[in-house]
């Protein structure tokens, strides 16, 4: 059964609305003034306190006015939260933002620096964390006379490349060469299959030393791969947010979190257990995320996965305007990596 009637669910929004705006505890008189709720501010007091004991608000100090707490933002995201799309300007600067992109790390990073840029948060994606996505080419090319670059392309679009040094004597028939036993041995394997990978050894010791190498720098590569690429955008816009600057601790622990990276990307490759894409404050696993709210979705080449882009910024955040854009940019990755990429 609902715990909010129809009156509270108002003064709920209202609460939040006007948080999100200003960033201070609201008072019961800014309730009643602004919003048309038909009951004098001695009753907006009185709900507001309501409110308050069934967990949806907090009162920071005795005297101060309410703010929204995890659980009322929760009721906020689940029951209450406006439908929102993107403006025609909003949805060109994101289209815009994949058009000429060509792999899956350019589109994600120019996606994710656009829409981080429009909601003023922070911004990130997770890629290629399905260690079933197989490889659809893995090709040495020479640098110079002592150095060569693996270039690997996966099914979805993702492209990685690696140095590595060649051992003296190595020739461009060495590299044409193990291209071969590359495109042999390797080529449309999945990245599991490969975690283990090692070139067949040959009677020529040039290029068993180049086969060595290709195959420790390949290995690296899967494992890295696995673990999924973390691209991350606008980390000042979270640092600068007012609530944050009034508590130390909490700043202390939101600069562990922006910088922890490993930390960062299972955060937003893990929803909450029933499967929600959106967690909000303690409902994150990690306590040192408590302070931020994490939206994510799922971007695909076809039906296939092929990574995940969030939005992450202070609980005090405009729901529905992130969660808009945050769709759209998924649905326009989504399309891009599916026109170029996806098998016919």
């Amino acid at each position: 059964m609902d715990q909010l009637n129809e009156r509270k669910r108002h003064i709920l929004r209202a609460v939040i609305f006007e948080y999100v705006h200003t960033a201070e505890p609201i008072a019961s008189e800014l309730i009643a003034r602004k919003y048309e709720l038909g009951v004098r501010s001695a009753t907006v007091r009185n709900e507001l306190a309501e409110i308050t004991e069934l967990g949806f608000l907090e009162q920071p100090h005795t005297s101060a006015g309410r703010i929204p707490s995890d659980v009322g933002y929760r009721y906020f995201v689940d029951h209450l939260l406006p439908q929102e799309s993107p403006d025609a300007a909003e949805q060109t600067t994101l289209r815009t933002a994949t058009r000429d992109e060509e792999t899956l790390r350019d589109l994600v990073t120019e996606s994710t620096k656009a829409l981080s840029r429009m909601t003023r948060l922070m911004s990130a994606a997770v890629t290629v964390k399905d260690s079933t996505v197989r490889v659809r080419h893995l090709v040495l090319t020479a640098l110079g006379p002592d150095r060569a670059l693996i270039v690997c392309v996966l099914e979805n679009g993702h492209a990685e490349n690696r140095i590595i040094e060649c051992p003296p004597g190595a020739t461009l028939a060495h590299i044409g060469q193990l291209n071969e036993i590359l495109a042999a041995t390797a080529g449309e394997k999945s990245l599991s299959e490969l975690q283990d990978y090692r070139l067949p050894v040959s009677g020529d010791p040039i290029l068993n030393t180049l086969s060595e190498r290709a195959s420790t720098c390949v290995r690296g590569l899967m494992k890295d791969l696995t673990r999924g690429n973390l691209v991350l955008e606008g980390e000042e816009f979270v640092m600068a947010q007012p609530e944050f600057h009034r508590l130390p601790d909490t700043m202390e622990m939101l600069v562990e979190s922006v910088t922890d990276e490993d930390g960062l990307r299972e955060a937003i490759s893990a929803p909450r257990s029933d499967g929600d894409t959106i967690t909000i404050g303690r409902e994150n696993q990690e306590e040192k995320h408590w302070p931020l709210a994490i939206l994510r979705r799922q971007f695909y080449v076809g039906d296939q996965e092929a990574g995940v882009i969030a939005i992450i910024g202070p609980t005090r955040m405009n729901y529905g305007r992130s969660i808009s854009l945050l769709d759209y940019t998924a649905d326009a990755i989504s399309d891009v990596l599916t026109r170029l990429f996806a098998r016919s």
